[in-house]
């Protein structure tokens, strides 16, 4: 079935960046057949947009939906004496909890003009299952795509890691946990609704061996990499301290850094650090709202783009958010970047791109991220 959407100012973000005034777009069976203005091609239904703006559905890079629940709380805290005061929280996850969230957050961000979210569900108490299926089952009733990671964490603080040991689980049992989901619930290919990636939660939650092996069993697998990296100044003495280099030199020791990695926040790079990310094509989920509220700082993102380096957006948790709102973070992404390098550092196209184009690209899609013959008809239409 052809269906026409008309009467609209269609941004595209393809390369040229191209805009087009009473512009139309062709959608045959969920992909974009045609865009262009003027003389109208046939189609089966068409549909009238009264001249609204019509942009790429957002593709947000980094959340964690199970948070939506635990909003405002530790609102004065670093992100170490958030977690802390939170883990205990949610420990008591069970499956109900997982899908009210998950239902709430993602139509949350699908209000703000989402169309693909990545979430990043590391919080398994003792093992529990059934938590990743619950925020699918929500994701599909409500039509959006979801990137649903099988995170992890399995340094607990009895062998000196931050999370408590009612938290973390066993490297075995993660990694086949990890190969189950991918078989029952990832879906690959142009248009793919659910995906799975393997996302290890952070430096100073996972061990190097859970990094390495997770990476090994991506890679076999052909899935997509992510973890928290470089967030705060207490993440990087903690690397320092144990492992005497920065979390980036961490994570390029093990192995990790390559082009079907991103990383959330990467707030504290150094000038070399920001080069290697651009060398090995690792990717970056820029998430302002959250680093503020925490006080972490803010992620050297026009340099980062400079440099050549994949960059998308991220709400984050709701926790350190306090909402789901994927086009507040394209304004605060242009507003963070204004306030480190000045009026000029970033244009609203710009900020826009990295919502859109620049999120797809994090997450390895190519059907996404733009309106253009052949990709996924995710739209955003925003009335004018």
């Amino acid at each position: 079935m052809k269906s026409l959407l008309a009467d609209a100012y269609v941004v595209t973000m393809d390369d040229a960046g191209t805009e087009l005034e009473d512009g139309w777009i062709l959608v045959e069976d969920g992909f974009v057949a045609a865009v262009g203005r003027g003389e109208e091609p046939e189609a089966d239904e068409r549909t009238g947009l009264g001249g609204a703006l019509v942009t790429p559905g957002l593709v947000n890079t980094h959340h964690h939906l199970y948070q939506t629940l635990t909003r405002a709380r530790a609102t004065e805290a670093t992100l170490f004496e958030w977690l802390v005061e939170l883990y205990p929280t949610w420990a008591r996850i069970d499956g109900e909890a997982e899908y009210a969230a998950a239902r709430t957050g993602l139509a949350e961000l699908m209000l703000s003009g989402c169309t693909t979210v990545f979430d990043h569900h590391y919080v398994f108490p003792r093992g529990r299952t059934g938590l990743v299926e619950a925020e699918v089952h929500a994701a599909r009733e409500l039509g959006c795509r979801l990137v649903a990671s099988r995170g992890s964490m399995d340094l607990g603080v009895s062998q000196g890691g931050l999370p408590p040991d009612e938290l973390v689980e066993d490297i075995d049992a993660i990694l086949a946990d990890t190969a189950r989901l991918v078989g029952d619930l990832h879906e690959g290919g142009p248009g793919a609704q659910i995906q799975i990636a393997v996302a290890p939660c952070s430096p100073f939650s996972v061990t190097g061996r859970l990094m390495t092996e997770s990476a090994e069993l991506a890679r076999q697998l052909g899935l997509q990499l992510h973890t928290h990296l470089a967030e705060t100044v207490e993440e990087e003495a903690y690397c320092q301290e144990l492992y005497g280099c920065t979390p980036v030199e961490y994570l390029d020791r093990l192995g990790w850094l390559d082009g079907d990695v991103w990383c959330a926040h990467c707030v504290h790079l150094a000038p070399p650090e920001i080069a290697r990310f651009a060398a090995t094509g690792t990717g970056v989920a820029h998430c302002p709202t959250s680093n503020l509220r925490l006080g972490a700082g803010v992620a050297p993102v026009r340099e980062l783009v400079d440099s050549g380096v994949r960059v998308g957006l991220g709400v984050d948790g709701s926790a350190s958010n306090e909402r789901s709102d994927l086009f507040l973070e394209v304004k605060q992404a242009l507003l963070v970047a204004r306030g480190r390098g000045g009026p000029k550092a970033m244009t609203a196209r710009e900020a826009l791109r990295l919502g859109t184009r620049g999120g797809a690209s994090v997450l390895g899609r190519p059907d996404l991220g733009s309106i253009e013959a052949g990709r996924c008809a995710d739209l955003a239409v925003w009335p004018t």
